[in-house]
């Protein structure tokens, strides 16, 4: 062996060169071992994240049409709508204001949260197997699809090792906010481009930064990165536009905090990263344009908010509270929120606690101080206009009041800011956890397990599920054709409406084919034109609501038959259906035989031809 250096590209230590006669031969075996190695772990990891989702999910799988998510099944019903609704883009049948429900005004979509680019991808499975199976693989799609690409942004950006990445994705994906928001708010757990917009602004930063790189900012790096950016970004305006929000306030807060705390880095990448993200504005703008011009002031378009910020606010036990949702939690914890769609600061004393002790002993590194920062800032948010405190509302404004009122800020919920929580957290333990694994000593053992000890009682708990009634077979054999051709209208008796949006079910098992009047979703309904939940209920169905719920029999004259005609002809409805199973349905039958004339006969339904 020759005593000189090697020279070749590969050249090696001399330690190693020491070790081996031919190094080059040697390592590059051993390289891809460790290569197979890391791949197996990540492979692992991935599977890991996939069982989870799947075993929370697993009460919906057994017969998704026949199962609904027990704590949140009106939702269930509306995002099973939407997906059929988003479904008839593969049929070439698709407009961002539909008419399949609130006929003759319809629903503006984009108003709406109707995950139209989920909806559109998956549109083959929701024609092959319908709605509630689309909704049902979302469900669980969206809790590993969100720990999954954290798990690549920690390991990749980062740097982690893949114990640490997998501890924080696992908090970032199955949160006690993540698991509470998969009760049927799809738009909210779709989170898996949140890292890659991360992603995104920290290789256009350090593009930007002259120190980077020999030459100075790599501007074509840049561009690219704006490009990339531009894309993520319209996309998730398309799968939730609340959780982009979110994530641009939290990383505005971040940007500002690094540019604070290391002020030659904000000099030095300023410019180049500026006109990044004015590129990738402007991009993203070019495309959507119309449709935010159409959300917002379009046909059935609303530009406030309709939920009350003193109403969504988090109350401030529920922080160190344990969700109702993991092994740990009690019901107790419920009257902290709102509803179990809606545990999003439910961390626990025990996290708060181990966050806290990491970014202690990781110091003031930028990075440990923006996610600091930016947990204090988006946890203080979500305390909304005023601080609630074990369900009493206090006089200690919250620092929401400073935002309350603003155009946008008013379509997110205060206590949602407490999700952004989720990955600044995360981030602050994947940190701690790595530099203990890369260390010596009892911080090697100590940190991981502490760690470890401190997300067990946050483990999740699968999701309840129960039954739902079965859809007539007047809808699920196709029979309705007899009644109203494709694209026409039929109404299903009751109607359906917010609280009782069930007969939306009997469209969704069409794909959609039919319109019905009123519903469920945000329309243009309230005081002057602002935003509220469904329409005004016709003379027509505000009766049959009433049928519907007491039974009985009320006096039918002219005056009602002239409304009814009246009502079926405002909505342009072809049919009204009355299915067997119906709550009171003799009730109902008699009070629309003496208003539309006798029943004809479907299947498992009456049908009046109007």
């Amino acid at each position: 062996m020759s005593s000189a250096a090697p020279t070749a590209p590969d050249a090696v230590p001399d330690q190693a060169v020491l070790a081996v006669d031919r190094p080059s031969r040697r390592l590059r075996p051993a390289r891809l071992l460790t290569a197979v190695h890391r791949r197996r772990a990540d492979v692992t990891v991935v599977l890991l994240f996939v069982a989870l989702a799947g075993w929370l999910t697993h009460g919906l799988w057994p017969d998704p049409a026949a199962r609904v998510l027990a704590l949140n099944p009106e939702d269930q019903a509306l995002y099973e709508w939407f997906l059929a609704v988003d479904s008839r883009a593969l049929l070439g049948d698709f407009d961002l204001l539909t008419g399949r429900l609130n006929a003759p005004d319809g629903v503006n979509l984009m108003t709406n949260t109707t995950v139209i680019a989920l909806g559109v991808l998956l549109a083959p499975v929701t024609l092959l197997f319908g709605a509630p199976v689309t909704f049902a693989l979302l469900a669980m799609a969206n809790l590993a699809g969100t720990a999954i690409a954290w798990y690549l942004l920690f390991t990749r950006v980062l740097r982690a090792r893949r114990l640490a990445a997998a501890l924080g994705a696992a908090l970032c994906g199955f949160g006690p906010g993540m698991v509470s928001q998969t009760n049927s708010h799809l738009h909210m757990t779709a989170q898996w481009l949140v890292p890659v917009i991360v992603w995104l602004v920290v290789r256009m930063l350090r593009a930007a930064d002259p120190a980077g790189t020999a030459d100075g900012p790599d501007r074509r790096r840049v561009v690219s990165s704006a490009v990339g950016l531009a894309a993520a970004v319209t996309a998730q305006v398309f799968v939730g536009e609340e959780v982009l929000f979110l994530c641009a306030v939290t990383l505005l807060v971040m940007a500002v905090t690094y540019a604070v705390t290391d002020r030659n880095l904000a000099r030095r990448a300023l410019p180049g990263f500026a006109g990044g993200m004015m590129l990738a504005a402007g991009l993203a703008l070019v495309v959507l344009a119309w449709p935010l011009w159409f959300q917002f002031a379009g046909p059935q378009g609303v530009a406030d908010g309709m939920f009350s910020p003193h109403y969504f606010s988090a109350d401030l036990r529920s922080w160190w509270t344990v969700s109702p949702l993991s092994i740990a939690g009690g019901d107790g914890a419920a009257r902290l929120t709102t509803g179990p769609a809606e545990y999003n600061s439910f961390l626990g004393l025990p996290l708060l606690l181990a966050a806290a002790a990491c970014a202690l002993w990781l110091g003031r590194r930028r990075l440990v101080v923006a996610c600091v920062f930016g947990t204090l800032v988006t946890g203080a948010l979500s305390l909304g206009p005023r601080v609630i405190v074990d369900g009493e509302r206090t006089a200690v404004p919250g620092p929401y009041a400073l935002l309350s009122g603003l155009p946008v800020v008013d379509g997110a919920l205060p206590m949602r800011f407490a999700l952004a929580v989720l990955p600044l957290i995360a981030t602050l333990l994947v940190l701690a956890v790595d530099r203990a694994l890369r260390g010596t000593g009892l911080a090697r053992r100590l940190v991981p397990a502490a760690v470890g000890v401190a997300l067990l009682p946050l483990l999740p708990t699968p999701l309840p599920t129960a039954e739902r009634p079965p859809l007539p077979e007047f809808v699920t054999g196709g029979h309705w054709r007899q009644c109203v051709e494709p694209g026409g209208v039929l109404v299903p008796v009751p109607l359906a409406t917010p609280k009782q949006p069930w007969p939306m079910r009997w469209a969704t098992a069409a794909d959609a084919a039919f319109g019905m009047p009123e519903g469920f979703f945000i329309g243009p309904y309230g005081r002057g034109g602002t935003a509220a939940m469904g329409t005004y209920a016709q003379p027509t169905s505000a009766l049959l609501a009433e049928v519907g719920r007491r039974g009985g029999q009320p006096v039918i004259g002219d005056e009602q038959r002239r409304q009814a005609a009246e009502d079926a002809e405002f909505w342009g409805a072809s049919c009204v259906a009355l299915a067997d199973g119906t709550p009171h349905a003799d009730s109902l039958r008699g009070t629309l035989e003496q208003l539309y004339g006798p029943a004809t006969r479907i299947a498992d339904a009456w049908i009046w031809r109007v």
